[in-house]
């Protein structure tokens, strides 16, 4: 197949050849709708030089460095979490952003602290998820009187301070987790909240909501006293197993936090998919096999690329706009997928 020409693109931008050609060299100055025009052409019918066009595209445009702190490197959740920052932030056409992505390695607060404080200096803005605690609040403190916003994604902390929350509704999820329980258990009985920590304030308001919905709901339910799994699978997997032989008439179990992976170990192994309705958070290869095989009832997916394009938007808003006022929230919606909707 013949190697696409700059008179190919051209006409597939509908400019002259002399246009893309000082688009491409950069010797003249070029509207900047005329040159993503062009940039555009070039990246859809392949031609050989389209990262050099961006790079002329960008050279003078605004240039901001995000930080971004997620979890879990090796977990696919956050490794997705990362693809899709990182394409959030090639499609903003009209600015030049550069992300500095960090991974926490546990989920102690003095970490996250420390990762927000090592941000200060080398970026214009800062997210994170992690857990709610004084000292990440007096990190974001000391941000903030740099200039220097931080957004909160999944699980909020350092309310008041930070700049604004991105995540689902938490407090909402609860309450559908609990409507769902209720309404698809076999039997009345014991129901199982499964919390990765105390500190992550995402988990507490997903517990709250779950228990404000039975007590008015869905009293002849019994919510039992909620278990920390610290979100690892292997004592996620150990308390359900205690519980289970513990506890005949365990009819519920919603995963709050991480650890999903132990649940559906100790359900496939005790053999009590078909008795206990079992709810996790977010879908990845293990929870969607585990849902098509009806391992699992219902999984609550954050829309990732929805929250990432919206988190980037937000982040270059108040760079060049300043802080607000009043600190916010921003909700996405979360999905719900059941065996039939994969």
């Amino acid at each position: 197949m013949k190697r696409p020409t700059i008179t190919d693109v051209a006409n597939a931008a509908g400019v002259s050849v002399a246009t893309v050609d000082r688009v491409l060299n950069g010797r003249l100055p070029v509207r900047e709708e005329t040159s993503r025009r062009v940039f555009e052409a070039a990246e859809k019918i392949g031609f050989h030089a389209t990262n050099i066009i961006r790079q002329r595209m960008l050279a003078d445009l605004p240039s901001y460095n995000l930080g971004i702190i997620l979890r879990k490197e090796r977990h696919s959740f956050y490794q997705t979490f990362a693809d899709e920052l990182e394409l959030a932030a090639r499609n903003v056409r009209d600015r030049h952003l550069n992300l500095r992505i960090e991974f926490a390695q546990s989920g102690e607060p003095s970490e996250l602290a420390a990762l927000l404080t090592g941000m200060k200096g080398r970026v214009h803005a800062v997210a994170a998820t992690g857990p709610d605690h004084h000292d990440v609040t007096a990190a974001v403190e000391a941000l903030k009187a740099k200039g220097i916003p931080t957004f909160s994604l999944l699980s909020d902390f350092a309310q008041g301070v930070r700049e604004a929350y991105l995540g689902a509704n938490n407090m909402k999820v609860g309450r559908t987790a609990a409507w769902m329980i209720s309404r698809l258990a076999r039997s009345k009985g014991k129901v199982l909240l499964l919390l990765g920590g105390h500190r992550f304030h995402g988990h507490s308001l997903r517990e709250t909501g779950f228990r404000s919905y039975m007590r008015e709901y869905a009293p002849e339910f019994e919510v039992m006293d909620a278990l920390i799994t610290l979100e690892t699978r292997r004592l996620t997997y150990e308390l359900v197993m205690d519980t289970i032989a513990k506890h005949s008439d365990l009819v519920g179990i919603y995963c709050v936090g991480g650890g999903m992976e132990g649940v559906i170990e100790a359900l496939q192994q005790e053999n009590r998919q078909e008795t206990i309705v079992c709810l996790v958070n977010e879908l990845t290869p293990e929870s969607r096999q585990a849902l098509l095989e009806r391992r699992i009832t219902g999984v609550f997916q954050t829309p990732l690329r929805e929250l990432c394009a919206d988190l980037v938007a937000t982040m270059v808003h108040t760079i060049e706009h300043g802080m607000a006022e009043t600190p916010g929230q921003r909700f996405v919606p979360a999905h719900l997928w059941v065996p039939e909707s994969l």
